[in-house]
């Protein structure tokens, strides 16, 4: 009975963090992202999921609880733009395949394992733009906010809005649509307007377009359809698009941020900056490619690396997003979010504006600026620490030891 109880009570502790005590952080470095600076000896103080005040002369209650983080680098947790996490296999090529083995729930509490697991890591916050088959990530997002369970900041998509067929291609006409477990069928103006509006009405936090994932795309009209019912509906709106005429129809339909990209001209970089539109670039490790199977591994590789060194010189707006679907051997998916940042660094960014982009860009984008992203007074409490600075060594964010989520401890090794 006895071993009974105990096992209950860390489950309940576990899944419902107490978010009266007030916390009291000695960060000895901290970061604000925003502007690449460093203040010293700063005192956060966190009570009821926020910050109440930051600086070097707080004065700490009687009775808070004290961290002592003053040899630490101290930031915002960091948001992921691009994110399946209620979706994983070992090869790309599986994705189809996944529709007949997992169902709805078991692809909700994958999510949950695989939110857990970023959070532990650092990732505080996660856009997670579709592929989660009937709306698991809609549930996720509902359990962890009613404090049912420990987890990121959960934005989801919904169901992913494209022309017929999804994103799967030759399928015999006799097996039927089964893409449809997580794709909207939208061919029309018509079609893409009711597809935006019924995945507002199941929750969708942010709209979700495949441009060109076939021969046939979405013309300029079509997208800025969704786009129109979207932004009415205050929700942003991501398109899947590689390049050529489908990027130049996304880019003049006005969207909020292109995912992927990856062939994208100087020109059309160009039009992005001057709309202010942001590039969610999920700038995948040549590696990841090769563990998929991808026999153009190495040239795809090299096609991002430069499409996100022109993107940076260029000046777009850019996000840290990674699009993560597949199991690597001996890595988690934390582990195989920071693979991203080498790519980063080959492409030329410097550590701060990659830190930037994982935090103050990506609050931008997700709409959530006055809530996340940055350390003060009035935001939430989203704080990561590690003992190395990443704005000297951005693989530093390999080693994050301090986890706090909305005010509570989630993560402390000292």
């Amino acid at each position: 009975m006895t071993k009974l109880f105990l096992r209950i009570l860390f489950v309940v502790l576990f899944a419902s963090p107490v978010w009266a005590q007030t916390v009291a952080i000695r960060a000895g470095n901290l970061i604000d992202p925003a502007t690449g600076t460093v203040a010293k000896n700063q005192i956060i103080l966190v009570k009821d999921k926020k910050i109440l005040e930051v600086g070097p002369n707080v004065a700490i209650p009687n009775g808070a609880e004290t961290v002592d983080l003053s040899s630490e680098w101290v930031m915002p947790g960091v948001m992921d733009a691009h994110t399946h996490i209620t979706q994983s296999v070992q090869y790309f090529r599986e994705l189809d395949a996944n529709y007949l083995r997992e169902d709805t729930p078991l692809r909700a509490l994958r999510g949950l394992w695989t939110g857990q697991t970023l959070l532990n890591a650092g990732v505080t916050t996660v856009r997670d733009v579709g592929n989660d088959a009937n709306f698991a990530a809609v549930a996720l997002r509902k359990a962890i906010d009613r404090g049912w369970f420990v987890g990121p900041t959960v934005l989801t998509a919904g169901k992913i809005i494209a022309p017929f067929g999804g994103q799967s291609s030759g399928i015999p006409q006799e097996i039927g649509p089964f893409w449809q477990f997580e794709y909207y069928d939208a061919d029309n103006v018509n079609e893409i307007r009711k597809a935006v509006r019924e995945n507002i009405y199941y929750g969708a936090d942010l709209i979700k377009l495949v441009a060109d994932n076939s021969a046939y795309h979405y013309s300029v009209d079509e997208v800025r359809a969704a786009v129109d019912e979207a932004h009415h509906a205050g929700l942003a709106v991501a398109v899947h698009v590689l390049g050529r005429e489908a990027a130049s129809n996304v880019i003049e339909a006005g969207v909020d941020s292109i995912e992927h990209g990856f062939f994208l001209t100087d020109d059309q970089l160009r039009r992005m900056k001057e709309k202010g539109m942001f590039l969610s670039g999920t700038d995948f490790p040549t590696a990841h490619f090769e563990a998929g199977e991808f026999s153009n591994a190495k040239l795809i590789g090299a096609t991002i690396i430069d499409r996100l060194s022109r993107a940076y010189k260029i000046g777009v707006k850019m996000a840290f997003g990674t699009d993560i679907v597949t199991d690597a051997p001996n890595e988690t998916r934390a582990d195989m979010t920071w693979d991203y940042l080498a790519v980063w660094r080959a492409a030329g960014v410097p550590p701060a504006e990659i830190l930037k982009c994982m935090t103050t860009n990506n609050a931008e984008l997700f709409r959530i600026s006055r809530e996340r992203g940055a350390i003060a007074k009035g935001l939430f409490a989203d704080i990561i620490a590690m003992p190395a600075s990443p704005l000297e060594n951005i693989e530093s964010l390999r080693k994050v030891d301090f986890v706090m989520k909305n005010g509570a401890i989630v993560r402390k090794s000292k």
